[in-house]
């Protein structure tokens, strides 16, 4: 067949695989108008239809739409700019189905309402600076005013949580429930009454020596962890030691002497602290910034607690 010839729809249905259908409607829109027409009104297509068919093709099944595939043709813009601007269109499909499907997988692990699922759905997208303002707002309403320091306040601001474009229904999971959390009222007034009281007692108390404090830590995880591996029940004789070593820590660490009155004061900060609540609000964070999760102190915490009631004397 001369490559010069014109051919008819049928020709090129026949040559191209495409539907007749296909092809005039690609013709109608101007894409692959026809060089000419038969006595009878018939389109006939000139040699460059088969390569316009074949770029057509290639494009629409890549998703670009007719009026690029136009400006592609008329040369307008070039096939690497239109690539680079689909690619980048289908990067962001990509995340939102990424995004969607750990909804649905979060959703069908947990077993969620139609409203909870909702409410899933709402608190996924949201945006990284809408995710920002969600927690800078938390730490403003729940630290703001109380002298916590500037330190402190620019520290609760930079941890913002980082959901990833492909993030796992855990890390889903842990976002909403952590954007419920910051907006539950309840737990702000709980976490800033905890905050205002460790304020008054550092006032009372003055500013611990912040390496003295993290040896007290310590020494407060490793011995209650130690006594209750060995199943002391804080109420026990057996707790007593335990309990005096640690209120001598603190109570050093204070510049006060243990004592019935030094006691109580501890008690009352430890029991005001909402260690395991705000111990919460770290795990679920590390859980969608995909970091290991932090040392959980509430356990031994309570220990001390608990030991510090059924032992109010040295």
């Amino acid at each position: 067949m001369n490559d010069d010839a014109l051919r008819s729809i049928g020709e090129l249905s026949r040559l191209t695989g495409l539907s007749v259908k296909t092809i005039r409607f690609w013709s109608d829109a101007g894409v692959v108008p026809p060089t000419d027409r038969t006595p009878a009104g018939y389109r006939l297509y000139g040699p460059d239809a088969l390569a316009r068919l074949g770029l057509v093709r290639t494009l629409r099944d890549l998703g670009i739409d007719l009026a690029t595939v136009q400006r592609v043709l008329a040369r307008e813009i070039t096939v690497p700019e239109v690539a680079a601007a689909h690619a980048e269109a289908l990067d962001v499909q990509i995340r939102t189905l990424r995004l969607h499907r750990s909804v649905l997988r979060a959703v069908a692990g947990r077993g969620s309402t139609p409203q909870e699922m909702a409410l899933m759905h709402k608190l996924a997208h949201l945006s990284d600076q809408e995710r920002r303002h969600l927690v800078e707002e938390f730490v403003e309403s729940v630290f703001g005013g109380l002298g916590t320091g500037p330190e402190f306040l620019a520290m609760m601001r930079d941890t913002v949580p980082d959901l990833p474009d492909d993030a796992s229904p855990e890390q889903i999971a842990a976002w909403v429930e952590l954007a419920e959390l910051v907006q539950d009222e309840e737990y702000r007034a709980g976490l800033r009454a905890a905050a205002a009281d460790q304020v008054r007692a550092r006032d009372d108390a003055g500013e611990p020596d912040p390496a003295a404090a993290r040896e007290t830590a310590a020494l407060l995880q490793e011995r209650t962890a130690r006594a209750r591996a060995a199943g002391v029940a804080p109420e026990s004789a057996a707790a007593v030691p335990v309990a005096d070593e640690l209120v001598a820590a603190y109570a050093a660490l204070a510049g006060r002497t243990d004592g019935p009155e030094f006691r109580a004061w501890l008690l009352a900060r430890l029991e005001s602290s909402h260690v395991a609540e705000y111990e919460r609000y770290w795990r679920l964070l590390a859980v969608i910034n995909g970091q290991p999760e932090p040392a959980a102190t509430a356990p031994a915490v309570e220990w001390l607690t608990a030991a510090l009631r059924a032992h109010p004397q040295p």
